[in-house]
């Protein structure tokens, strides 16, 4: 039972849909004002939600009331002053043709989780699951997972309704377990009801969650102005963007118009298919472990009836990503490994007699190709009968498979807005006191990262109107191979994006995860440390806790006498610890390449670092640079000391 407190009201800000109302009406409180839900203590909040256009709604807090009438788009916003912690209190909108009430609403501290599949791992798939929620039961601990949704524009409700549960055995399982984990240690440490939001896709680029001005601000407008091409008129988006994927083609291979590979005569190396399915499982030996581009043939024949008109081409599922032609004509792109792609094959491309069905099919991880079923494979022509594709296939391994092949705006996981458009707008102007990101995987050896997620960054704040709203970023764990030499690392770079972007904003802060990392599996299972660290930056960030909000970092490199490099530290807590050795481990001196980097001896002294010089050029030092490096460098909380590159000062 929470304490009961006395409720200070005064409110401003959110969106998305709930409930329904009496009869056939339309009036609704959007959802993250629904039952169970904590809006932000301390800050004004506008209740939104949706009614038929024109109509006067009454908006009633815990006994403040605001009369608002409905826009035409059939939105209404009533704005309330200031809420603060207390007990439990109602939302009621009530219209001339019906009521909705939101019950159990707690004023209290809110955070939004985000990111890819680290972010969106549950709880369950944690470690030590079942000791943990047995005891999650928490009233005053609310959980809410964002649906995953995919929007060309900008969405005002979600596309299917999220709900506030209160933490518990039936609601803790399925929910993000590094957002659980920090939500219930800020609990702990705040003292006030926690709201938890968790809005992550797995495998997803960060391009997908940033709006169309964060894009803008890094050079990506033209993908944001085909995407909006798309949701005007997805046959004239589709046709763009296959203009632009065999301009790029042209460009990256040095084909000439009318002999690339999807022209129905082109001339390869044609195979004929074992089967519908990943080529990992066709026993072809250069196919066992084969991540790249493979093109796919298949002839088939209609007769003038079948010719004549438009056709929906069904392929099954294609993975990662596939683009098909008929006739050398393009008719789309399957742009999500996760479900069957049937595309629009537009009238005139279709002729009686002989037509060639062209499949370019790129997988990038795991297994890939024409993954089926077969029996959904098929071209149903808007007259007569539908023809089978399920079988008959013939392959070639692309003789290149040229980098940076443009993907659809509109796709999933590395799409232009997307996510952001489906998972982010419908949160609406709602109030936080924090935003945790775990997310930056799939953007590995995409450069521009620190740009991203600073622009990304500033997108979301100006939609929840919070200059100043804090982040909390996660750099990413260890995985792969323990590192035994230096090594030009694709991860490594993306924790410096991470870093850098960090320190270039003083509201954001780092949790270090690169301790916490598993070899074997990109998804490590220590989430409880890790939550713990996001909630000691939140504390940092937006609590003013007195300690650093990235942890344990280098601070400066100068040459020292005879040779050594002098590294100096900030934020360290009771000292620099080694474990397991005299020596710390994965620190690297390098010249101006990184095939002159190496490592060296590094011994500690109080709170600095002495590098050992070997004679060899020295202008940047590296630490932990390593998809998994080997490191055993802490502070006294005990926190590690974060992976880094700087240059050498004098």
């Amino acid at each position: 039972m929470l304490k009961a407190r006395t409720i200070s009201i005064l409110l401003a800000a959110a969106m998305p849909s709930v409930a329904l109302a009496q009869g056939d009406n339309l009036l609704s409180i959007d959802p993250m004002f629904g039952s169970n839900a904590v809006i932000q203590r301390d800050e004004p909040v506008t209740i939104t939600g949706s009614a038929p256009a024109g109509k006067l709604v009454t908006v009633s807090v815990g006994g403040a009331e605001r009369s608002v009438k409905a826009g035409k788009d059939g939105r209404f916003a009533a704005t309330f002053p200031l809420v603060t912690t207390g007990q439990p209190f109602d939302i009621e909108a009530r219209s001339p043709s019906g009521r909705v009430v939101s019950h159990n609403v707690l004023a209290g501290d809110v955070y939004l989780c985000s990111g890819q599949s680290n972010m969106e791992l549950e709880v369950r798939h944690a470690q030590d699951a079942m000791g943990q929620i047995s005891s999650s039961a928490d009233p005053a601990l609310r959980l809410m997972t964002i649906p995953r949704a995919v929007a060309d524009q900008p969405r005002d409700t979600f596309a299917q309704t999220p709900l506030w549960k209160a933490a518990g055995p039936d609601s803790v399982p399925d929910f993000s377990a590094a957002c659980y984990y920090m939500a219930r240690t800020l609990r702990k440490s705040a003292g006030v009801p926690i709201g938890a939001i968790a809005s992550s896709w797995g495998g997803s680029q960060i391009s997908p969650w940033m709006g169309e001005r964060a894009q803008a601000a890094v050079g990506n407008s033209a993908q944001s102005a085909l995407l909006a091409l798309h949701a005007r008129n997805a046959e004239e988006g589709e046709r763009a963007a296959s203009a632009q994927w065999e301009g790029w083609w042209r460009a990256a291979t040095g084909d000439r118009a009318g002999a690339e590979p999807w022209q129905a005569d082109a001339k390869m190396d044609w195979t004929d298919a074992p089967a519908i399915g990943a080529w990992e499982d066709w026993n072809v030996p250069r196919l066992a472990d084969y991540n790249g581009m493979v093109w796919f043939r298949r002839d088939f024949t209609l007769t003038a009836e079948q010719a004549r008109g438009e056709a929906a081409l069904s392929l099954g599922t294609l993975d990662d990503v596939g683009r098909a032609w008929i006739n050398g004509q393009p008719v789309g792109m399957g742009a999500r490994a996760w479900q069957p792609t049937t595309l629009n094959v537009p009238a005139g491309i279709l002729k009686a007699g002989r037509n060639v069905l062209i499949v370019n099919v790129v997988d990038n991880y795991a297994k890939g190709g024409l993954l089926g079923p077969a029996a959904d494979m098929a071209l149903r022509p808007a007259q007569g009968d539908a023809v089978s594709l399920g079988d008959g296939w013939a392959y070639a391994v692309a003789r290149m498979s040229p980098p940076g092949a443009p993907r659809v705006p509109w796709s999933d996981v590395t799409g232009t807005s997307t996510l952001y458009n489906g998972m982010i707008a419908p949160i609406g102007a709602i109030k936080l006191k924090g935003v945790a990101w775990y997310q930056g995987e799939s953007d590995t050896d995409i450069p521009g990262y620190a740009d991203r997620l600073a622009a990304m960054m500033a997108d979301w704040r100006r939609q929840f109107g919070q200059p100043d709203l804090s982040f909390a970023i996660v750099q990413l764990a260890g995985y792969g191979e323990p590192a035994t030499k230096p090594e030009n690392s694709g991860w490594a770079r993306l924790r410096e994006a991470q870093r850098q972007a960090v320190v270039a904003d003083k509201h954001a802060g780092l949790a270090t995860a690169i301790d916490l990392g598993d070899p074997f599996d990109i998804h490590p299972g220590e989430k409880q440390e890790l939550g713990r660290r996001l909630a000691r930056v939140m504390r940092a960030l937006a609590y003013d806790a007195p300690i650093a909000r990235a942890g344990p970092q280098a601070a400066s490199a100068v040459k020292g006498g005879d040779g050594t490099v002098i590294l100096r530290f900030s934020g360290v807590e009771g000292g620099l610890r080694l474990r397991s050795g005299v020596q710390a481990l994965g620190f690297e001196l390098c010249g101006s390449d990184d095939q002159s980097c190496r490592y060296v001896p590094a011994t500690v002294q109080g709170d600095q670092v002495i590098l050992t010089g070997d004679g060899k050029p020295a202008e940047r030092v590296r630490y932990a640079w390593a998809d998994y490096p080997v490191m055993n460098l802490f502070d006294g909380t005990p926190l590690p000391i974060g992976p880094f590159e700087m240059p050498i000062g004098r």
